[in-house]
């Protein structure tokens, strides 16, 4: 697959076609963001924004000339936006910055944001499949209840129910759900967002992303992405000192050696395998590459040419 690279010094001429409207709704929405985070909404989802703007725009009009030319009204489904990339890439902040950037757009105010761990099979269904050690590999997601939740979202249904994951207690947290109603865009945020294949399952074998009208991969070198997990995994040991229901209440005890030895294991056998395995591959799929440096900064980024 081909794309085309762009320094991040491009997105200053999208910027300029920004409305002033469109960037004070944003910049000026809940006040506090870090300084950084603040930088990059300006800088860079803001741009970023107005591209993915010029696709919804081009995406409702081919809906609205077909529904025309067919004599039948269309079905009121979002635009639906995959972002994949590595734990600890970033995604997270990532797609906050995004829904904040393309909700300040008066076309489209509400922006869902969905994050795929919610579909990860609860822990006691993976302890049981022996799937534990494999948790965010494929099979460790429930694909069949991914597909349909995309499909009822596509079909017009509303009052839909996604389930959440809780990182505190690494699990799936039951009889909770970010309830959507009618957003007009929704951004999908996970690991295998962007997966070309599926484990054997019964169904038709559609794919998550045969749902998605743009797609995005966050992108940074593994070196990196393993020091930034294991930042954040020594950070959760320390929240979790005086919480007792925390997953890395566990860790606690252990020496700041033994903390780093079971980060280092699970990053070799789990999370830096998923990367390499499953996530990177997909990668070509995506129709927008953004590339982090070292300081979490986005320092250039590449579009399918199609």
């Amino acid at each position: 697959m081909a794309f085309q690279h762009y320094e991040r010094a491009a997105l200053t001429r999208l910027l300029e076609q920004v409305p002033g409207a469109v960037k004070s709704a944003a910049l000026l929405a809940q006040p506090g963001l870090p300084a950084q985070d603040a930088d990059e909404l300006a800088t860079v989802y803001l741009p970023l924004a107005a591209l993915i703007q010029r696709r919804f725009s081009a995406w409702q009009a081919l809906r609205a000339q077909t529904s025309a030319a067919l004599g039948a009204p269309a079905v009121p489904a979002p635009f639906i936006i995959g972002l994949a990339g590595s734990v600890a890439v970033g995604k997270s902040t990532t797609a906050r910055l995004l829904q904040r950037a393309l909700s300040a757009w008066p076309e489209h105010p509400d922006v869902a944001l969905v994050t795929t761990d919610g579909f990860l099979f609860p822990n006691a269904v993976l302890e049981q499949r022996s799937l534990m050690e494999r948790k965010g590999f494929p099979e460790s997601f429930d694909t069949g209840q991914l597909v349909d939740f995309l499909r009822r979202l596509k079909t017009g249904e509303t009052g839909i129910a996604a389930p959440v994951y809780s990182h505190d207690i690494y699990d799936v947290l039951p009889d909770q759900g970010i309830l959507l109603q009618a957003p007009q865009i929704v951004i999908m945020e996970g690991v295998n967002t962007l997966l070309p294949s599926l484990p054997e399952r019964d169904g038709d074998h559609l794919l998550a992303s045969d749902f998605y009208d743009f797609s995005i991969y966050l992108h940074a070198e593994e070196e990196l992405i393993r020091e930034w997990y294991t930042q954040r995994f020594l950070a959760l040991i320390e929240t979790a000192v005086n919480n007792n229901k925390s997953f890395y209440s566990r860790f606690v005890p252990l020496s700041p050696e033994q903390r780093l030895e079971v980060v280092n294991f699970v990053w070799t056998a789990i999370n830096g395998r998923n990367l390499n395995d499953h996530i990177l591959p997909s990668r070509p799929r995506a129709d927008l590459i953004l590339h982090k440096g070292n300081d979490h900064q986005i320092t250039h980024f590449e579009t399918r040419i199609r």
